[in-house]
């Protein structure tokens, strides 16, 4: 696999080579013969904390490959990297508290109908865990991200597939993490490093891979989700796809404050060369004087923001592709026209048209997801025009409402209603991008946005790589410590 600089479409250098079968096979039974040293949660959270320190440690080497190979700057990186350490140290404190294991004990009752015996339940870990890097965070979702994370918080060793786009980014904080398993007592092979496409087929195919994380592509995570559920024995897979992430101003927010709105919008579908999977892809704006001027502030934010590396060529010719489709449709006009800017660069920009063109199949192109910094604005003439196309819109990370901040506006409510079946996490007054690691986070949604009704970011995505279990009438020696009379762990029980 060869590390190449997005910002020149050069190789830098050959970093490691596509892993055969064997190879993923060696990789994944090595993983799986050592899942059960993963058993005391304090050496866990020990593991976590460690690899925080080391790649805290490795910082300003860690944030120079990594932009080295996407081209995202060493403040965007440097920025990510404290979000990575951050949500490592997050889960060792979820491992610690204990509440993840959800224990729940029902004490015999020989009177109730039917008699009740002694059930006492508690979650334990699925086994071995293959997690896909994505390409537009090299930290954060990817080797040392929050998948790996979760996954190691839950007692699960993890097998991880580099992403093509930064194989020594990948090779490097795979190499951290190993050592941080090594210091806290740990075999290495808790965590283990893949390349290739056909090295992600055939993980995810694997009879002793328990489960899959995945964060990338439509077609790609399809594909592995369908795989996962024609194995013999299939296996959940949480994938994270696409999403449109749709904004709808209402005439009072527009009336109000056009202007600031306009600049936010400019500001969040523009970060990160607009290769954000919260990034604001669609937004329904009201038509008339006060929805030009938001308009007009989009466009000069758009305008002057410049022209942008993509993560790599591939991703380049496709923005450039599905932008000049999209602005070729009937009645589809570009404020802004995006596309190619240079060889290796692309441009951001604005493509609007008439909400009522989306009633129609001919323009259901502009409903779906194009990866970088374009966004399309719809202009509506009335509230039931907005929920027309909202009823069209498919699943998604999120969804923003922007309303009056002062007095009484009667089309939020409704606004609010029908946005809430469409996405996990629903905003009001604000932008997607940036997605907090809290305990009361989702970070998940309706497909395409997910394969699964769980988050991949906060707290509870630790619960991903779980399962339950119950024990009837068991005797207290032979119970896990977390279950036994007493609560010698002090683990919180319902």
């Amino acid at each position: 696999m060869w590390s190449v600089d997005p910002r020149t479409g050069k190789p830098r250098e050959q970093v490691a080579v596509e892993a055969a079968a064997g190879e993923v096979d060696r990789a994944v039974r090595a993983a799986h013969g050592v899942r059960d040293s993963l058993a005391d949660r304090t050496v866990r959270a020990v593991l976590l904390r460690t690899a925080a320190e080391l790649l805290d440690e490795a910082g300003e080497q860690v944030v120079a490959t990594a932009d080295a190979e996407t081209a995202l700057g060493p403040v965007r990186l440097t920025g990510e990297l404290a979000r990575t350490t951050a949500q490592l140290r997050t889960f060792a404190e979820v491992v610690e508290e204990g509440s993840y294991l959800d224990v729940r004990i029902d004490a015999p009752d020989p009177d109730a109908v039917p008699p009740r015996p002694d059930l006492r339940r508690m979650k334990i870990p699925l086994g071995v865990v293959a997690v896909y890097a994505a390409s537009n965070f090299p930290l954060a979702f990817s080797v040392p991200g929050g998948d790996t994370a979760s996954a190691l918080a839950a007692g699960c060793p993890v097998v991880i597939k580099a992403h093509p786009d930064h194989p020594a980014t990948s090779e490097l904080c795979a190499s951290l993490l190993r050592r941080a398993a090594v210091k806290a007592g740990l075999p290495e092979e808790v965590v283990g490093l893949v390349h290739g496409f056909d090295a992600g087929v055939a993980l995810v195919r694997h009879p002793l891979v328990a489960a899959a994380g995945f964060t990338g592509s439509v077609r790609g995570g399809r594909a592995l989700f369908d795989a996962a559920a024609a194995r013999p024995v299939p296996i959940p897979f949480h994938g994270e796809l696409g999403s449109l992430n749709p904004v709808v101003v209402t005439p009072a927010a527009v009336e109000e404050r056009a202007e600031e709105i306009g600049a936010g919008l400019a500001a969040s579908m523009t970060l990160g060369a607009g290769q954000f999977c919260t990034k604001p892809g669609f937004v329904l704006v009201p038509g008339g004087e006060a929805g030009d001027r938001l308009l007009g502030a989009l466009t000069e934010g758009v305008a002057a923001a410049g022209p942008a590396v993509l993560l790599d060529h591939r991703m380049r010719d496709a923005f450039v592709a599905g932008t000049a489709e999209r602005a070729a449709l009937d009645g589809v006009e570009a404020p802004v026209v995006p596309g190619a800017a240079g060889q290796h660069t692309v441009g951001a920009g604005v493509l609007t048209v008439d909400a009522a063109r989306l009633a129609g199949e001919d323009h259901a192109l502009l409903l779906e997801e194009c990866f970088g910094p374009v966004t399309v604005v719809a202009r509506y003439t009335a509230p039931d025009e907005a929920h027309a196309v909202l009823g069209r819109l498919p699943g998604n990370l999120t969804a923003t409402l922007h309303t009056a901040e002062a007095g009484e506006d009667d089309t939020a409510a409704p606004f609010l209603t029908a946005l809430t079946p469409l996405a996990g996490r629903v905003l009001v007054n604000g932008w997607p991008t940036g997605v907090a690691v809290a305990a009361a986070q989702h970070h998940g949604g309706p497909y395409p946005a997910t394969t699964s009704t769980s988050t991949s970011v906060g707290a509870t995505a630790v619960e991903r790589w779980l399962r339950p279990i119950t024990y009837q009438s068991t005797p207290d020696h032979l119970l896990p410590p977390e279950l036994r009379d007493g609560n010698p762990l002090g683990i919180p029980r319902r």
